[in-house]
């Protein structure tokens, strides 16, 4: 992926300005595989969006208060824990752990009309008011059918800066055809099942062509959907984009 990172560096050199510490977001990568090529959903950005307005993007967006308070009807797998702890800013927990998986949840449920999880047979429920149409829906997030995939932080010199986790999961757990479950609050217009290709050839940011790629060289490994495999991090080190490996 060095070629990835060389093309990041060459887009910060042209931008910056003034320091703003990161925030805590979450994305979510809808892969559906039931056809010949594997499709992701994708959405197009408001154009008054403050940021990355009219390109086409994941689900997600900034992780709630209430995102690490609510309940999960199944429990992320320990490796994927560690991993989401792995030089976490401010003060590391699990429920902040925990919160960053149900953001990607709620954020892709809002943005899309799609509920991510298993019947809520527990009675599991959140008084928050950003939680109460996604419980409405009859449905737990289910922290299981997440895979932590990639993790990225906007470099300085943005109007934004989010510290965002990229996590993966499979449309075959949604429990409705991917193709017609789809409505969404209209933060995200257009919204499209695309091969890797076609998102690749939309008007995307440069940090989401690296993960779809990194998308593209991970399906060929025969255990890429093991929570232990590894999760590509990007992030500014000493006045460059670097790529590690947590």
């Amino acid at each position: 992926m060095r070629q990835e990172v060389d093309k990041l560096n060459r887009i910060i050199k042209k931008q910056s300005g003034q320091y703003i510490r990161p925030r805590d977001a979450a994305t979510l990568i809808l892969l559906d595989r039931q056809g010949s090529e594997p499709r992701i959903l994708m959405g197009c950005r408001h154009h008054g969006s403050a940021f990355m307005p009219n390109k086409y993007v994941f689900p997600g967006g900034r992780i709630s208060p209430s995102d690490s308070r609510v309940r999960a009807a199944s429990p992320m797998d320990p490796v994927t824990l560690t991993k989401l702890l792995h030089e976490m800013k401010g003060k590391p927990s699990e429920a902040r752990a925990r919160g960053l998986m149900m953001g990607a949840i709620r954020e892709t449920f809002e943005e899309t009309g799609i509920a991510l999880g298993c019947a809520n047979t527990g009675g599991l429920g959140s008084r928050a008011p950003e939680w109460r149409d996604y419980y409405a829906s009859g449905l737990a997030p289910a922290l299981d059918k997440l895979r932590y995939f990639a993790r990225a932080i906007t470099p300085p010199g943005r109007t934004r800066r989010f510290d965002a986790r990229f996590f993966i999961a499979d449309a075959a757990d949604l429990g409705c055809d991917s193709s017609s479950c789809i409505s969404g609050d209209g933060e995200l217009k257009d919204l499209s099942w695309l091969t890797i290709g076609e998102a690749i050839d939309s008007d995307i940011p440069a940090i989401t062509e690296t993960i779809l790629r990194e998308l593209e060289a991970r399906m060929q490994a025969a255990d890429w959907w093991s929570p232990a495999f590894p999760v590509p991090f990007y992030q500014f080190r000493h006045n460059r984009f670097v790529r590690e490996v947590i």
